[in-house]
């Protein structure tokens, strides 16, 4: 009889597993910030790692574009996602989606530069002037300052977008603009030739960094297994040199509330479908 219960109880819990290894592998995305062989070089160990700590399967589904990533996630493509703040304000209205983990080491801000030998000193000095910017709707080198610059400087500009931050700094630091969008961190990423020739004239209001959010037709107990799994990398010495690589430096819980006052700062006007 003993022998038959135990038989009964392995049976089930093989099925149990069976289930969550082989049912269909949730897909995620993330916000093409780098090129796809980066991506796919950062993110898929940490979803291996996921796998071995859960019994979850992952499919890692790319995108070319920041407009093709937004197309997906408006449409509800993937059943995770790491992407931008004001992302997370659009994705929570089109679909739901739920942030549960970012980086509370950090805070997210836009930068104005300007060449160090320019005579502008001041954000109104900069009216109809033409700046580069990386793309139509990076939040904090983008969306951001373009809308500061419109409601609080009242200063109308040309924008110029060149793709990548560091065509920003160097347009500006070669006064074929005006000025520049861009953030901190790349910004410090610059040689220094580029980053001594640029001077910060403007920084944005601080907001939350990018989170990793679920669709909410994951499952509470899957997230809650995601997100147990996630910190508990974190904890590691590997697994924090593997989430450094997103860039997380030290991962935490988080929520929808964090995010909601980004839907008052104006950005919905400057934001391009």
């Amino acid at each position: 009889m003993k022998t038959i219960l135990l038989a009964c109880l392995l049976g089930l819990l093989s099925s149990s597993v069976y289930a969550d290894t082989h049912v269909k592998p949730l897909t995620v995305g993330v916000v093409p910030q780098f090129d796809a062989r980066k991506i796919q070089s950062v993110w898929q160990p940490i979803l291996d790692e996921l796998t071995r700590r859960t019994d979850i399967r992952f499919e890692l589904l790319g995108s070319p574009t920041i407009p093709e990533f937004e197309k997906k996630f408006v449409n509800g493509d993937f059943d995770i996602v790491y992407l931008n703040p004001y992302h997370q304000i659009i994705a929570n209205q089109k679909q739901g989606y739920l942030p549960i983990l970012n980086d509370e080491s950090k805070k997210l801000f836009g930068i104005l530069v300007v060449a160090k030998d320019s005579p502008v000193q001041r954000i109104e000095e900069l009216q109809g002037q033409t700046i580069a910017f990386p793309a139509p709707n990076a939040l904090g080198a983008s969306l951001m300052i373009r809308a500061d610059l419109f409601t609080k400087f009242n200063v109308n500009i040309i924008p110029k977008y060149v793709k990548t931050h560091t065509s920003v700094y160097l347009n500006t630091a070669l006064h074929k603009t005006s000025a520049g969008g861009g953030i901190m961190r790349t910004f410090n990423e610059q040689p220094d030739a580029v980053r001594d020739s640029l001077k910060i004239i403007y920084e944005t209001t601080k907001v939350p960094p990018h989170p990793i959010s679920v669709h909410p037709r994951v499952s509470p107990q899957i997230t809650d297994r995601l997100q147990q799994a996630f910190l508990e990398i974190g904890k590691t010495e590997t697994g924090q040199k593997m989430l450094a690589q997103i860039p997380i430096k030290k991962i935490s819980r988080t929520s929808q509330a964090e995010y909601t006052p980004l839907a008052s700062m104006g950005l919905e006007k400057f934001y391009e479908e």
